[in-house]
C-alpha cells in the first residue's frame, strides 16, 4: 500500500486542502496526484529513481511529493538552500531530475546545471492543476510503480556532529507513522490541521499533513508561518490543532502578551515537536491559549513520531516527551543491554515506522543498531509509568572534569528567569576542566550576565552553572527550527564545530 492510498479515507467532496486562494477536495487532490504521476511516468521515471523537489509549502509541493513517491522516490529539498547546498544534496541522493516552480529557483537551477541533472518546471494551469514541462530528454516511458516496501522518501539527517546521512523511508514507514499520529490525537474528519512547518521535513509532512489525510480531515496550508496572520487563519479556517517547534510557540506567546487570541478557543490541542519544549513555555502556552499542550518526540529515522504526551484526561507531564506511540522504547547501555526504569542511558526504538538503515553507510549502521534496536543518539530515562524524559544528545553532553552535564537542564534553568526568551547552553574549551559551560540567551527584558549566572546558581549545582553567558539578538537555528548547539558555539566563538 502506497502513501497515496491515505487519500482514499476522505469523503470525495470534503476539503483535503485549504490554500491561500481556494479549497481542494479529496477527489480533486487524488485526480491531480494520479495525473501528475502519469506525467512523470511518461517522462520516463520509474521505481527507484530519485526525484528532487524544491518548493515552498503549497499545492505544487503536496501533489508533486505524492506523485514522485508513487512513481519513484521523492527527495524534497529546502528551497532556500544555496547553490552549493543544492549541488551536494542532488549529488548525494543521485537525483535523476529536479522539479522546481516555473519562475525563480535560480540557485537550484544553477546547481542542477552544474551536476547535469534535468530540470522540470512545475506550474498551476488555468484549471488549477499541477503541470510539468521540460526540454530534457529522458528515457522511454516504463510504468513500474512502487509497493509498500519501496522507498517513498529520502531525507538527510541534520548533520549536527558529522556529514549528513541519507535516510530512506519506505511507504510502510510513512503509513505507520501517519496512522500513529492520527491515533495518538484521536484525529477525525472534523479536524482541521494548520500546517506551519515546512513540507520538506517529516514534521510538517507526516504529522500535520499525512496524519490528517489518514482520517479524512482538512489541512490548511499557508505558504509559510506568519505570526501576524496566524490567529486570523486559525479563526477563519476553523483550525482545531497545529504542530510546531518551540521557536514558533515562543513567538506566538510573546506576541499575545498574556491575552488569549481570538480563534484559540477552537483548538482541541497544540502539539510541540522537533526540539525540546521548556516546561515554562508549556505553562505559558496553556495559560495564554487555553488549550492542552502535548510535547512529542520524533526524528527522521522513525518517519517522525516515536512518543507523545496524551490528550486529556490522561496525564501530560511537563519536561517529558510522553510514552511510546505504538513504538517500543527501551533505554540501552553502551553494550546494548536494556536498563531498568528510572535509569539514564541511550534511548532506543523498534517499530514498523523505523527505517531499515542509513543508505551507503555501513559504519553508521553498525553504530546505530543493537539487537534490533535503533539507537537514537539521545540520552534519557523512562519513569515508572513509561513516560520518557530526554537528557540531551549524547554527543552534546558537556564533560567538565569528568562530570557529565546536560545542556538542556541549563537551558531550562535560564528560561525560568523572567527576562529570558530563549536559551542555548553548550560546551567551550577549558584549560583546567577540559570543557566549561557557556550559554547564549535572547532577552525580552533587561538582565545582565552576572544576574543570569546568579539565577542559575539558585537552582543548579555550581559545576553546572555557566561561567560565560552571551546575550544575543537571535540564536541560529536550522530551517526547521532546531538548535544545533555546536553550530551556535561555532558562530559565537568562531571555531568550527
Amino acid at each position: 500500500m502506497l502513501i497515496r492510498s491515505l487519500l482514499e479515507t476522505g469523503e470525495p467532496n470534503h476539503a483535503a486542502l485549504i490554500l491561500a486562494d481556494r479549497a481542494v477536495t479529496y477527489q480533486e487532490l487524488g485526480e491531480q496526484i494520479d495525473q501528475a504521476a502519469e506525467q512523470l511516468t511518461n517522462l520516463g521515471f520509474r521505481k527507484g529513481d530519485r526525484i528532487g523537489l524544491a518548493f515552498p509549502n503549497g499545492l505544487e509541493m503536496i501533489v508533486t511529493f505524492l506523485a514522485a513517491s508513487t512513481v519513484g522516490t521523492a527527495a524534497p529539498l529546502n528551497p532556500a538552500y544555496t547553490r552549493d547546498e543544492f549541488k551536494f544534496y542532488l549529488e548525494d541522493t543521485s537525483a535523476r531530475a529536479l522539479i522546481v516552480p516555473r519562475d525563480g529557483a535560480d540557485e537550484a537551477r544553477a546547481a542542477a546545471a552544474e551536476t547535469k541533472i534535468a530540470v522540470i518546471d512545475c506550474e498551476i494551469d488555468d484549471r488549477g492543476r499541477v503541470r510539468f514541462s521540460t526540454e530534457a530528454s529522458l528515457r522511454d516511458p516504463h510504468d513500474d510503480r512502487n509497493n509498500e516496501d519501496d522507498i517513498a522518501l529520502i531525507l538527510h539527517t541534520s548533520g549536527t556532529t558529522s556529514r549528513p546521512k541519507r535516510v530512506p523511508l519506505a511507504h510502510q514507514n510513512l503509513l505507520t507513522s501517519a496512522r500513529n499520529v492520527a491515533h495518538t490525537y484521536q484525529l477525525t474528519a472534523a479536524d482541521v490541521s494548520l500546517c506551519v512547518m515546512p513540507l520538506f521535513h517529516v514534521h510538517g509532512l507526516v504529522a500535520s499533513t499525512l496524519a490528517t489525510f489518514a482520517t479524512g480531515g482538512t489541512v490548511v496550508v499557508p505558504p509559510k508561518f506568519n505570526p501576524l496572520s496566524f490567529w486570523a487563519t486559525v479563526r477563519e479556517q476553523g483550525a482545531t490543532w497545529y504542530s510546531a517547534v518551540p521557536t514558533i510557540h515562543q513567538v506566538l506567546v510573546s506576541r499575545s502578551k498574556g491575552n488569549r487570541p481570538p480563534g484559540a478557543e477552537q483548538l482541541r490541542f497544540i502539539r510541540s515537536c522537533s526540539a525540546s519544549l521548556a516546561p515554562q513555555l508549556m505553562s505559558d502556552m496553556e495559560a495564554t491559549f487555553g488549550a492542552p499542550v502535548l510535547e512529542a518526540y520524533g526524528m527522521t529515522e522513525a518517519a517522525h513520531q516515536m512518543a507523545s504526551n496524551p490528550l486529556p484526561p490522561e496525564t501530560r507531564k511537563p519536561g517529558s516527551v510522553g510514552c511510546g506511540t505504538n513504538v517500543e522504547i527501551a533505554i540501552l547501555d553502551e553494550a546494548g543491554n536494556q536498563l531498568p526504569r528510572q535509569t539514564v542511558g541511550e534511548v532506543s526504538i523498534k517499530g514498523p515506522n523505523v527505517f531499515a538503515g542509513y543508505e551507503g553507510n555501513a559504519e553508521a549502521n553498525a553504530e546505530s543498531f543493537s539487537n534490533g534496536w535503533f539507537r537514537t543518539g539521545d540520552q534519557g530515562q523512562l519513569d515508572s509509568a513509561g513516560y520518557l524524559t530526554l537528557v540531551g544528545r549524547i554527543k552534546e553532553l558537556i564533560n567538565r572534569g569528568g562530570e557529565k552535564i546536560s545542556p538542556r537542564e541549563i537551558d531550562e534553568a535560564l528560561l525560568t528567569h523572567p527576562a529570558v526568551a530563549e536559551a542555548c547552553c553548550f560546551g567551550i574549551p577549558d584549560r583546567v576542566y577540559g570543557e566549561g559551560v557557556a550559554a547564549a540567551v535572547v532577552l525580552k527584558d533587561t538582565a545582565t550576565e552576572k544576574e543570569l549566572i546568579g539565577h542559575c546558581r539558585s537552582s543548579l549545582s555550581d559545576f553546572k552553572c555557566p561561567t560565560t553567558i552571551y546575550i544575543m539578538d537571535m540564536i541560529p537555528r536550522t530551517a526547521t527550527g532546531k538548535i544545533q548547539r555546536r553550530n551556535v558555539a561555532a558562530a559565537i566563538t568562531g571555531k568550527a564545530p
